[in-house]
C-alpha cells in the first residue's frame, strides 16, 4: 500500500540572508528555536543546506559536486560504458545535447557533463533550485572541475512542461532526461535522506506522464526515463528499449529523425 500523503513542510531561512528569503518567499528566522517549522534552509560558511527538524531527522542535504558520490562517479563510474551513458546514446565520440527536465540534485547530469554532454538543468522547486545553484557556484570555483561545470551545465527555474513547450526549435535538445520522483512504499528499503527530503519539499511528480508527453514532442533523438528497476513504465507509449542496471532501469524512447 502507498504511504499516506505527508503534510506539507513548513520551511524557514535560518541565516542572515534577507535576499534569499525574499527570493524564495520564506520567513527569515533569526531564532531557530521558534516552534512550528519542519525544515530550515541554512546558509553556513561553506554552503546552503536543507535540514529537517525533529528527533529522528537525518543529516543535512546539500549539492556537492566536489566530493562524495558525485566525485566518485565522475572518476570511477564506468565512463561511456555505464548504463546511464548508453541510455543517453554516448557512442563513439558522440556527445549529445541534453535537457535534464527533473534536475533535482543533478548527479546524473554531472556525470553526463563529465562525459562531454552539454546539459540544461530544469527544476521547478525554488528551494531545490537554490540548493543546486549554490552547488554549481561552488563547483565553478574549483580549478579542476570549474571549467567543465561553467561550460556544460546551466540551470533554469521553470516547470519543464512549459519550458519544453515554449522552447525555440533551434534550442531543442537531442536528448531529454527524466528522473521523476517515485512514490515510496512501506515494504521497500528505507529511502535515503536526500530522496526523503526532496520528496517532502517537491512531492512525487504526479504529472510525470504529462512531462513524458512534452518531452517526446520536443526531443530530437531520444527521451530517457530513469525508473526503479521493478517500477512500471510511465503512462504513454511503450519504450523502444530498456537498459538495466542493478537497482535502476532506463526506459529509452527513440524518436524518428527529421
Amino acid at each position: 500500500m502507498p504511504d499516506s500523503p505527508a503534510p506539507p513542510p513548513f520551511i524557514a531561512i535560518a541565516a542572515a540572508d534577507p535576499l534569499l528569503a525574499a527570493e524564495l518567499q520564506l520567513p527569515l528566522l533569526t531564532d531557530p528555536s521558534i516552534p512550528g517549522f519542519t525544515h530550515l534552509l541554512v546558509l553556513t560558511n561553506d554552503r546552503l543546506e536543507l535540514r529537517e527538524l525533529g528527533p529522528d531527522a537525518p543529516g543535512p542535504v546539500y549539492v556537492d559536486f566536489l566530493s562524495g558520490t558525485a566525485a566518485h562517479r565522475r572518476r570511477f563510474g564506468g565512463g561511456r560504458n555505464q548504463p546511464l551513458a548508453r541510455a543517453v546514446g554516448l557512442k563513439g565520440n558522440a556527445s549529445p545535447s541534453v535537457i535534464d527536465a527533473t534536475a533535482g540534485l543533478s548527479r546524473d547530469a554531472f556525470v553526463l557533463a563529465g562525459l562531454g554532454c552539454t546539459v540544461r538543468l530544469v527544476e521547478r522547486s525554488p528551494i531545490i533550485a537554490a540548493l543546486l545553484r549554490d552547488g554549481l557556484r561552488r563547483a565553478m570555483q574549483d580549478p579542476v572541475i570549474g571549467p567543465l561545470v561553467n561550460e556544460r551545465l546551466s540551470l533554469h527555474l521553470a516547470d519543464s512542461r512549459d519550458f519544453l513547450q515554449w522552447l525555440d526549435k533551434t534550442q531543442r535538445p537531442e536528448v531529454i532526461y527524466l528522473d521523476p520522483m517515485y512514490p515510496h512504499r512501506r515494504k521497500t528499503a528505507l529511502v535515503g535522506k536526500e530522496m526523503r527530503l526532496l520528496r517532502q519539499v517537491a512531492g512525487t511528480d504526479p504529472d510525470a506522464s504529462e512531462l513524458l508527453e512534452a518531452a517526446l514532442t520536443c526531443a530530437l533523438r531520444r527521451v530517457v526515463v530513469k525508473r526503479p528497476r521493478l517500477a512500471p513504465t510511465l503512462i504513454g507509449p511503450s519504450p523502444t528499449l530498456h537498459i538495466i542496471a542493478p537497482n535502476t532501469r532506463f526506459d529509452v524512447y527513440l524518436r524518428q529523425r527529421g
